[in-house]
C-alpha cells in the first residue's frame, strides 16, 4: 500500500481550511477534483479519513495521515535548501505549532518573527491552554507545541522551557472596594477574572489561601491581553505573569495581593524529526524560553 504525497498533501488542506471550497482555492483547482483526492485517498487506504462535518475533521486514520504530510513538506522543504533552491521562489513552507495565550501574548513571537526573516517559513499557530496544546500534537495538526507537559508525546521528543510565573494581583480601588475586612471571607465575595472555564490559576491561588474556589463570583475574558486588561481596569483580581504586570505594578495601577505566586512549568515538544528547519525553531524557541521565563 502506498499513499501518494499528492492525496495526503490535499487532506491536510482540506482540513487546514475547514471545507472542500476553501481547500480548492487554496490548491488551485475545482471543489470536485478536491473531493476526488479524498474518494481516492479513502479507497487505496479502505477507511474513511474525513468527516464531512462543518468544519469538516479528520479521523483517526485521517490524523495518521495529516501528520506523514507535513513531515513530508518539511523533508521537501529540507530538501529544497540543501540543494540550494531557497532563491525566493520557493514556495514558503508552512509549519503549523501549538502555543499558550499567555506565551503567545508575551515571548513567543519574537522568537519566531527572528526565524521567519531568516528560512523561507510562514507559521500557522494554534492557541490553546498549555494543559491541551500537547493533543494538537498527538493528532498531527501541528510539529512542535509549549506544553505543560513534561513526558514526551509519542514520536515526539521534550526540552524543559522555564516556568510562567504568575502573581495575583488587582487596582488599588478594587482592593480598597472589596479587600478590607476578613482576607478569607472578602476573597470569597471578590469578583475575579478567568481567561475561560479551564482556568484554573485563580482556583489553584485561592486554594493556598484557604478560600473555596467555587465560591467567588467571576468574569471570563478569554483573549490574553483583553484578560490583562480587566485587571487593570478593575474589572477583578487575576493571577497575571510579571511579563503583563510589571509596568502597571511600578506605575502604581496594579497593587500584589501577597500570597505565594503559582509556577507553571512549560516544555517544549517537537515531532522528534531530523529537520534543519524544525531544529532550528526548537533552538530558537527554548533559547528564548530559557532566558526569559523563571527556572523550574
Amino acid at each position: 500500500m502506498r499513499i501518494p504525497f499528492e492525496l495526503a498533501e490535499t487532506l491536510a488542506v482540506v482540513v487546514d481550511e475547514g471545507t472542500l471550497d476553501a481547500a480548492a482555492r487554496r490548491l488551485h483547482v475545482t471543489p470536485s477534483a478536491v473531493s476526488q483526492r479524498i474518494k481516492a485517498l479513502e479507497e487505496q487506504l479502505g477507511r474513511l479519513v474525513l468527516v464531512r462535518s462543518k468544519p469538516v475533521r479528520a479521523t483517526e486514520a485521517g490524523a495518521s495521515v495529516i501528520r506523514l504530510a507535513r513531515q513530508l513538506a518539511l523533508l521537501e522543504h529540507d530538501a529544497l535548501a540543501e540543494l540550494g533552491a531557497d532563491d525566493g521562489e520557493t514556495a514558503l513552507t508552512s509549519v503549523p505549532l501549538a502555543v499558550n495565550a499567555d506565551s503567545l501574548a508575551t515571548w513567543f513571537l519574537a522568537p519566531i518573527a527572528d526565524l521567519a526573516r531568516r528560512h523561507p517559513v510562514v507559521f500557522d499557530l494554534h492557541r490553546d491552554d498549555q494543559d491541551f496544546t500537547a493533543g494538537l500534537l498527538e493528532s498531527g495538526t501541528v510539529m512542535g507545541a509549549v506544553t505543560s507537559r513534561q513526558a514526551p508525546v509519542a514520536g515526539c521528543r521534550s526540552s524543559a522551557l522555564g516556568a510562567m510565573r504568575y502573581e495575583a494581583v488587582a487596582t488599588a480601588g478594587y482592593v480598597a472596594r472589596w479587600l478590607t475586612g476578613e482576607r478569607t471571607e472578602d476573597l470569597s465575595n471578590a469578583p475575579l477574572v478567568d481567561f475561560d472555564r479551564r482556568d484554573d490559576l485563580q482556583n489553584a491561588w485561592l486554594a493556598r489561601q484557604g478560600v473555596d474556589p467555587a465560591r467567588p463570583p467571576r468574569h471570563y475574558v478569554p483573549a490574553s491581553n483583553d484578560f490583562a486588561a480587566a485587571v487593570r481596569l478593575g474589572l477583578g483580581w487575576a493571577m497575571l505573569p510579571r511579563f503583563q504586570s510589571h509596568d502597571a505594578l511600578e506605575r502604581g495601577e496594579l497593587v500584589l495581593l501577597g500570597g505565594p505566586p503559582v509556577d507553571v512549568a512549560l516544555h517544549w515538544q517537537q515531532w522528534n524529526l531530523r529537520s534543519p528547519l524544525l531544529d532550528a525553531i526548537a533552538d530558537a524557541v527554548v533559547t528564548e524560553g530559557r532566558r526569559v521565563l523563571a527556572p523550574v
